[in-house]
């Protein structure tokens, strides 16, 4: 007879089993640390490019010479023409797509984990055709919640937070299922859509192809008072995100799992949604429903260094202000001097890519 007793494992073999635990662990903090520094370096790359790019060309350094001319006169000088491109034309366009970029990409982030979805952004939940709405009522009815330039941003604005406020609703009072919330996100989708097909169908022609315009989102209408709001709402949303990461590493095994663990998953899918929407808004409102951005950014982030929502946030945030600076300057010289609208270039880069990295993960696993 056969003696079927399992074998302890000895002290010596539980010791090298920690330490290469520990030597992996340390090898998938470097690779995370690098791809960071690598964010960052390219970060710097692009925006220079797209500094130096336009229809009166400079080179990468006269480019950032004229950045840092403000701050040092005495060490950089530059020309006049240079300093006004520069700062008045190019810089605010790019500091948005930077605040955006990063803002789209953190939210879809966030909402991914909370919500144990690979699809799921603050666009499903219906963010952007709220802001669109709001955007068509002020374009063709020319009312809103305030008056001039800030008539389509307040409304892009306050109506992007209805659907909001009815997610928040059902959680709080039917205590909905991720699946419950997504879902309730397409419904909401629907309803807006409808809505704003029905002003346009009535609408005169220049302000049907407004609002169409807007919907496709673009950074033409970047300027510095902007920049404040977004930057705002960005450091508050990372302060926020930072702060709850461990408990939204814990939240992606499920929510029994969670509590058992002592999570408040209630809460913190609260905070968070509501942390990704309110952000999401408020960009929305400044640039148009640019889409893709916070659906391929934390994919591709995810693919390199892993789902720990402590690295993947911070890399989601530079890796989305890199894609969206790229697509600028696809938009801005493709057909150059026609400038197209960034957001049917981030659609149409950001769909075939979300494609490779779907059959790349399926023929991984």
């Amino acid at each position: 007879m056969v003696d079927q007793t399992p074998v302890a494992s000895s002290p010596t073999q539980t010791v090298f089993n920690a330490e290469d635990e520990k030597r992996k662990y340390r090898k998938l903090v470097l690779k995370r640390v690098i791809f960071l520094v690598f964010c960052v370096v390219l970060l710097i790359v692009v925006a220079g490019v797209s500094l130096a790019l336009g229809s009166a060309s400079m080179s990468f350094m006269d480019a950032y010479a004229a950045v840092f001319a403000r701050a040092f006169p005495n060490w950089f000088h530059v020309t006049p023409l240079a300093d006004t491109v520069v700062w008045t034309l190019r810089l605010p366009r790019i500091l948005l797509a930077i605040l955006a970029g990063a803002t789209f990409a953190m939210s879809g982030s966030t909402t991914q984990a909370i919500l144990r979805n690979p699809l799921a952004t603050p666009y499903t939940l219906g963010v952007s055709v709220g802001a669109a709405l709001g955007a068509a009522v002020g374009i063709i009815l020319g009312s809103g919640f305030a008056e001039g330039t800030l008539l389509i941003i307040s409304n892009a604005f306050l109506f992007s937070l209805i659907p909001v406020a009815v997610i928040l609703l059902l959680v709080k009072h039917r205590g909905a299922s991720p699946e419950t919330i997504i879902l309730a996100g397409i419904a909401i989708m629907y309803i807006f859509s409808a809505c704003t097909t029905i002003l346009q169908y009535f609408a005169e022609a220049n302000a049907v192809s407004a609002t169409v315009f807007w919907t496709v989102g673009d950074l033409s209408r970047a300027a510095w008072w902007q920049l404040p709001y977004l930057l705002g709402a960005f450091f508050i949303c990372f302060a926020i995100n930072l702060r709850l990461s461990w408990d939204l590493n814990i939240m992606k095994m499920g929510d029994d799992s969670a509590k058992s663990l002592g999570v408040e998953v209630d809460r913190v899918r609260r905070i968070t949604l509501v942390a990704a929407c309110l952000s999401t808004a408020t960009v929305v409102s400044f640039t148009g429903a640019i889409g893709f951005i916070c659906l391929v950014a934390p994919h591709i982030c995810r693919a390199i260094i892993g789902g720990d929502e402590r690295f993947l946030i911070v890399s989601s945030c530079l890796f989305g202000a890199v894609l969206l600076l790229f697509a600028d300057i696809v938009a801005r010289r493709v057909i150059a001097p026609i400038v197209l609208p960034v957001g049917a270039i981030t659609a149409f880069l950001g769909g075939p890519l979300l494609l490779y990295l779907l059959i790349r993960r399926k023929l991984n696993h």
